[in-house]
């Protein structure tokens, strides 16, 4: 292609409709980026749409960067993407997100503006919340409708209730955790936080009792009775498990005090005026002689190599 035309054609880009998004304070916001839906705008020299790979970049409109709450992820450019996060009631309102598609081949872009709607909970806060470190899987696997719904599925005979809401999802890597080898198709692990209304049962507080805790520093499994409502598709780390009571959260917060800016009065410091005088005259004369000595052997060394270790003297 003539690089005229490329820098035209990503100069020149189009935009698609303006994409009408919902998100709900406390659950899970997913929308996936898909190739096909973008594939089509771009053209080969044929006039076909070719399998090209293609990147996206997001970001809040006039802004350089997503807003907090929100994260991109895509494993390849052959692969489709995902914006996805958990707001807050801090970001109650319409963001307006750019996205913008790159063919890996022919240097075009698309540009697409989803405006998210994002409005407070219906059901209220959700204060038990239960956070699951699954082992076998990355973020981008999980993302996806059926696959977090199938967990949210497993999770719901264990906390023997249905209206379990999908609170979070996130990489271990944002987390601390380490890139795993490329060997043995190991993956970097997920965190999926699940919420309800309803007390924990006794199968989920059993994993955080003084003997599994023990049993953790031994880097032994927990012995609990909820391993049959997870499939084999799931393997949960139990000993990373964390059960978080929001409401003993809302009471024991602390409350800043700010005050008047005026420093509170009490005794200045007074310092010693008995201190004796040091001359540091005789360890700068030390060391400057060390140094100097040190110089002039590093020189005569040289020198006799240089000079009186030739070849033939």
């Amino acid at each position: 292609m003539n690089p005229i035309m490329i820098l035209f054609s990503g100069i020149l880009a189009d935009s698609l409709p303006v994409l009408q998004l919902r998100a709900v304070v406390g659950e899970i916001f997913i929308h996936e980026l898909e190739r096909d839906g973008f594939q089509e705008y771009f053209t080969d020299r044929q006039g076909q749409a070719p399998d090209s790979p293609i990147t996206f970049h997001a970001n809040l409109l006039d802004h350089p960067d997503l807003p907090q709450w929100l994260r991109y992820v895509q494993r390849s450019p052959f692969q489709m993407g995902y914006l996805y996060g958990s707001a807050t009631d801090e970001d109650v309102g319409a963001q307006t997100i750019e996205v913008t598609a790159y063919n890996r081949y022919t240097y075009e872009i698309v540009r697409q503006t989803m405006v998210i709607s994002i409005v407070p909970s219906p059901d209220g806060e959700m204060p038990y919340q239960a956070d699951f470190f699954v082992k076998n899987w990355n973020v981008e696997e999980v993302l996806p409708t059926d696959v977090h719904e199938l967990f949210q599925q497993a999770v719901d005979s264990m906390w023997e209730q249905e209206g379990l809401v999908v609170v979070n999802i996130s990489s271990a890597l944002d987390r601390g955790g380490r890139v795993p080898l490329p060997i043995e198709n190991r993956k970097e692990g997920v965190y999926i936080k699940v919420a309800s209304k309803d007390p924990f049962t006794e199968c989920l507080t059993e994993a955080k009792s003084p003997e599994n805790r023990y049993r953790c520093k031994l880097e032994q499994q927990p012995v609990i009775t909820c391993y049959d409502s997870f499939s084999s598709r799931f393997r949960v780390d139990w000993c990373n498990l964390t059960l978080i009571d929001l409401r003993d959260l809302n009471t024991t917060k602390l409350v800043p005090v700010y005050g008047d800016g005026i420093l509170e009065s009490g005794p200045e410091f007074d310092p010693p005026d008995d201190a004796s005088d040091r001359e540091f005259f005789y360890d700068f004369l030390l060391i400057f002689l060390l140094l100097l000595i040190l110089g002039l052997l590093l020189c005569l060394i040289l020198a006799y190599i240089m000079c009186c270790r030739r070849e033939g003297v």
